[in-house]
């Protein structure tokens, strides 16, 4: 390991947060940041974080400054409603020198608030990837994203998976690529950065379907239909807002899309299963602990749809049985019967 990346940072301490920062103490020293004292005391003096024991090459303080003076590759991993004021908060202490690649699978809407959005209208210039907002928010400019199916307590449980670093720049890249690959996670690297971006927050959307679908009870055949589906819908919706089909069609995208949607380890998956048992969004938001990115970008997506006139029935339907309580069984009826287009237009 070489001198620059001695110690590289890591921006939450939630479940991937701390998965990454258990990948990263394989090669390198650690600093977490932490909101909260209590967890920046309980991995400093007990190396435990969610009841999962930490490396002792792992530090965590809740100093931005102290964090991005001490690293120059930094991993955000916060919600996606949150982190345009992370970055805001982080800005005064990171400069070009920095490389900051986000693990965070969502959509930004700056100044709209999420409750109203279903009143406007919205479009590509609305919408931001992780990546703008830490262009737009922040002096660096080597921005990255870590996608692929990275279902944390695998990882945690030391079974092997592959990731995508993407990137505009070589050097994120092969940086990322330094301090994360073990002989049990494999990195690939990717230059279309917004394709990624878009495939890991979309993919949330069809692993709530999906999960929506097995707490109904049912098979296989009807969630292998949903996913393949869904993945031209993803698509779909993906160029609208400039993304190719290449990064849709790797492991960032249908690698993602296969292990979001069919895992019970997955959170969006098992939102959707509780759905589909009868409990309301309300009860399960009240019960969870972290967020679940596909209840909020659902809602970002269904108004883009609206926005450019595209045909996606699948993630209307989700939406639909999600915020406007629309039976699941018409829902799914409704779907049957849809006039769909050839099987493969996407290619």
């Amino acid at each position: 390991m070489s001198e620059k990346h001695k110690v590289v940072g890591v921006i939450g301490a939630g479940s991937f947060g701390t998965t990454i920062a258990t990948l990263l103490a394989h090669n390198t020293d650690v600093l977490i940041y932490a909101r909260k004292k209590e967890i920046v005391d309980r991995i400093n003096t007990q190396h435990s974080n969610l009841n999962v024991d930490l490396s002792p090459r792992i530090r965590a303080t809740n100093s931005f400054e102290e964090i991005c003076g001490e690293t120059r590759i930094i991993f955000p991993v916060v919600p996606s409603e949150n982190f345009r004021e992370t970055c805001s908060n982080m800005a005064a202490h990171l400069t070009p020198a920095h490389i900051l690649i986000h693990a965070t699978k969502g959509l930004d809407i700056a100044g709209i608030p999420i409750a109203n959005l279903a009143m406007v209208n919205i479009s590509r210039k609305n919408i931001h990837t992780m990546s703008e907002v830490i262009r737009q928010e922040t002096s660096v400019i080597r921005v990255g994203c870590l996608a692929g199916p990275n279902l944390y307590r695998e990882i945690l449980d030391k079974q092997p998976a592959a990731s995508v670093i993407a990137s505009e720049y070589d050097e994120v890249i092969k940086a990322g690529s330094d301090v994360l690959g073990s002989r049990l996670f494999y990195v690939f690297g990717s230059y279309d950065l917004v394709g990624a971006e878009m495939a890991g927050a979309l993919k949330n959307i069809i692993a709530l379907g999906s999960g929506m679908l097995a707490g109904k009870g049912l098979g296989k055949n009807l969630e292998a239909m949903l996913i393949t589906r869904g993945l031209r819908e993803m698509i779909e919706l993906g160029r609208s807002v400039g993304a190719t089909s290449r990064s849709f069609l790797g492991t960032a995208g249908i690698g993602d899309l296969i292990a979001t949607a069919t895992s019970t380890k997955s959170r969006n998956f098992s939102f959707g299963y509780r759905l589909g048992k009868g409990e309301t969004l309300q009860e399960i938001i009240q019960s969870v602990d972290e967020v679940v990115e596909g209840v909020r970008t659902v809602r970002i997506a269904n108004q883009l749809a609206k926005h450019y006139h595209l045909r996606l029935p699948i993630i209307n339907m989700i939406y639909s049985v999600v915020y406007d309580q629309l039976d699941l069984e018409k829902a799914i009826q409704f779907l049957m019967r849809y006039p769909y287009l050839p099987d493969v237009d996407f290619v």
